[in-house]
């Protein structure tokens, strides 16, 4: 499947996050929360097409410098009003993954979280990407859904090519030094678009 262009996936996203509600929710993603033990204050962080800001605005909570972006302007300003809410600073702009400034070894942590509207020509472009993004010994977490997926539709994109497996992160991010890769199941309560059963993967890798 074809990714779709910048005009149309602003509009398609500017339209889900057009209610009141934060629709993936306030608090942190799960997996990226048990990862607080390597997120040490200071340190400078990239929140990749972060929404409505749950995962930077906890990043800068804990003391890191954060910048996060995404292609939704309603997205953004929402995003705005939590880092508000909070009394957290984050840079929050407007872009999508194509146009956004990659800035290289800029950054100490890349977080990633159910970036999978990105199908595979993306998906490459991204990862590399970040990769260029992080300092050397930089942390790349990235969580995603496999293709079992499918089964639960409880979240996700639907599309197969858009589904991350252990064997597809370990070959396209092979220059990384692994330190935690997993598949797994959970129940997921994360707004009102990520809830029940749910085929999980999540990893984290050192830049070398």
């Amino acid at each position: 499947m074809a990714d779709k262009q910048p005009g149309d996936a602003a509009r398609v996203w500017n339209e889900r996050y057009s209610g009141a509600e934060f629709i993936f929710g306030t608090e942190p993603n799960a997996y990226l929360a048990q990862q607080r033990h390597l997120l040490a204050p200071g340190r400078r962080a990239l929140a990749v097409a972060d929404g409505e800001g749950r995962n930077s605005v906890w990043l800068a909570r804990l003391g890191l410098r954060v910048d996060a972006f995404d292609i939704s302007s309603v997205a953004v300003e929402k995003a705005k009003r939590l880092a508000r809410d909070a009394g957290v600073e984050v840079d929050f702009r407007v872009s999508d993954c194509d146009t956004w400034h990659w800035t290289p070894a800029s950054y100490d942590v890349v977080a990633a979280i159910f970036i999978q509207f990105a199908g595979p020509e993306l998906r490459a472009r991204l990862f590399a990407r970040m990769a260029e993004a992080l300092k050397p010994g930089g942390l790349l977490i990235l969580q995603g859904y496999t293709p079992r997926q499918l089964e639960f539709n409880t979240g996700g994109p639907g599309v197969l090519e858009n589904l991350y497996t252990e064997e597809l992160l370990r070959t396209e991010l092979s220059t990384f030094q692994i330190l935690d890769l997993r598949v797994y199941e959970a129940e997921l309560h994360e707004g009102l678009r990520h809830v029940g059963p749910s085929a999980l993967i999540g990893m984290v890798a050192r830049k070398l």
